[in-house]
């Protein structure tokens, strides 16, 4: 039974997939502040626990098929570390600390002391979470959603490696082994992927049939704005799903969307000697010293106008779609997770909001693999090639501003795919030489090179990895003696995937 059929057939306007797309590069033992683990810990707190503990509210409550769920292996390798568990429960701590200390700050200011008190109340929940339902990381948590059908979770390539720049080699062997770590953790191989920046080139469908995966997402473009049902791909029958780029927009835009209201909570303003933002948005050209204060208050009233101005655009892109069509139609409404909670304070109230507003209004809420069970879905097409990035190319990842780094992993490709691995027994020195390479072709730091974004620390953390692979493929090339305790040392470093074998590539 779906979120929208509590008692029936339900879905009288047509169906409505959420997609919620969850991944950080590796983090742990590579920086802390300004980037680094402090990025982990902040998106954990603030979006990962309170999105969770609302699909295990709903789970409670009977309801099934909520929302696609996807999780990147190298995000869910983070959350089940045990020296990023340890970390962040003093994270959690260290914010109660400062909630603690800005509560005497500003006892004097009624707005202030307020938040100071939710802000300790929000970091004594989140620790109580982590020491209980998440003391053994996550994969515990996700599998209970995961078989209980409240979530279809979608997997993907190991370290979100933008394929469409990957040696077909290369390419095979991350997804592979992201689906393996996937089943790993949870028992369960996924059917779909989150394909990494949505990036595709004609051809990938075979190598997603051949690796089991029977779903994936593009965004609308891809379709060419065309989306109201999923279609099978080429002459496969693997099937993409497209984003409503009408409908997602509303939310978060390159340009526009919820999150800029004036009333909600400002991201980029701190209280740097608490650590807390105290300020809401008040305005796109207000300086961070003249922001007004937020009001939790303010904010809520605003959440519920967009929780029904997104229902009621979903219901009118239903309505215009089945006009048009003759039948009822799909939306799908895809976001990174981060988003809810994370860089939009109010984002998991809104997505609560809409989740249980949605099927009150005539909606059926499922998941792509429910959809797909419904019939959404028509086919054949030809894709282009294309990503959800700037211009839906690939500009994004292999543009002038990353020219140099898309040369760099081309050439560390060719050196991964000459690896020399011992075939007659396991090989921690190539074991972590691969690792250290997947690592170099994580599709983040190109994207942060070419948005301006932490640029310095991408390219320290690809030039990092890529130098590693280097000093490791050396040593067991030349047989040197200090090539296992090389390995062993950056292992610590970069320890992700315990079960990667060499020998698989």
């Amino acid at each position: 039974m779906s979120a929208g059929a509590p008692g029936g057939d339900g879905g009288s306007e047509g169906t409505f997939c959420l997609v919620l797309h969850s991944h950080l590069p590796w983090l742990p033992h590579h920086g802390t502040w300004p980037v680094g683990e402090e990025w982990l810990y902040q998106a954990w707190a603030h979006s990962y626990l309170p999105v969770v503990d609302l699909l295990r509210r709903l789970a409670d409550e009977g309801k099934r098929d909520v929302l696609t769920l996807g999780v990147t292996p190298v995000l869910a390798a983070q959350l089940d570390d045990p020296y990023a568990l340890r970390a962040m429960h003093d994270w959690l701590g260290t914010w109660r600390l400062r909630a603690e200390h800005a509560a005497t700050l500003w006892r004097g200011d009624p707005l202030l002391s307020d938040l100071a008190a939710a802000e300790y109340r929000s970091a004594t929940r989140a620790l109580d979470d982590l020491e209980t339902s998440w003391r053994h990381g996550f994969s515990p948590v996700l599998r209970s959603l995961v078989d209980s059908d409240v979530v279809e979770l979608l997997g993907g390539p190991l370290t979100h490696p933008f394929q469409p720049l990957l040696d077909e080699r290369v390419r095979r062997f991350a997804l592979a082994e992201g689906l393996a770590d996937t089943e790993l953790r949870l028992g369960t191989r996924p059917e779909g992927i989150w394909a990494p920046e949505c990036g595709y080139a004609p051809g990938m469908e075979h190598g997603y049939a051949a690796a089991g995966v029977r779903r994936f997402l593009v965004d609308g473009p891809s379709l060419r704005g065309d989306t109201a049902a999923a279609r099978t791909v080429g002459e496969s029958d693997v099937v993409c799903f497209g984003r409503d780029l009408e409908v997602t927009y509303r939310v978060w835009s390159p340009k526009a969307g919820y999150p800029g209201h004036a009333h909600y909570r400002d991201f980029h303003t701190w209280a740097h000697e608490v650590g807390i933002k105290p300020a809401r948005v008040t305005g796109k050209d207000v300086p961070p010293h003249e922001k007004a204060p937020y009001e939790p208050a303010r904010a809520a009233d605003t959440v519920q106008a967009h929780v029904k101005d997104f229902v009621d655009t979903v219901v009118a892109r239903l309505r215009s779609l089945r006009e048009r069509d003759g039948r009822k139609a799909l939306v799908v409404a895809a976001y990174d997770t981060e988003l809810f909670g994370h860089w939009w304070h109010e984002g998991p109230q809104w997505l609560e909001g809409v989740l249980r507003a949605l099927p009150e209004a005539g909606v059926r809420v499922t998941t792509l693999r429910g959809a797909a069970e419904a019939g959404h879905v028509s086919g054949p097409v030809e894709l282009p090639a294309s990503s959800w990035g700037s211009g839906k190319d690939w500009r994004v990842w292999d543009g002038e501003q990353v020219a140099d780094m898309v040369e760099s992993n081309a050439a560390l490709q060719r050196r991964l795919s000459s690896l020399e691995v011992p075939r007659g027994y396991r090989d921690p020195v190539a074991d972590q030489a691969v690792r250290e390479a997947l690592l170099a072709l994580s599709s983040d730091w190109a994207f942060m090179v070419t948005k301006d974004s932490a640029a310095d620390y991408a390219r320290r953390r690809a030039r990092e990895h890529t130098e590693r692979f280097d000093t490791l493929a050396a040593a067991i090339r030349t047989g040197d003696p200090a090539g296992p305790a090389t390995a062993q040392r950056l292992r610590r470093a970069s320890g992700v995937f315990g079960r990667l074998d060499a020998r698989a590539l």
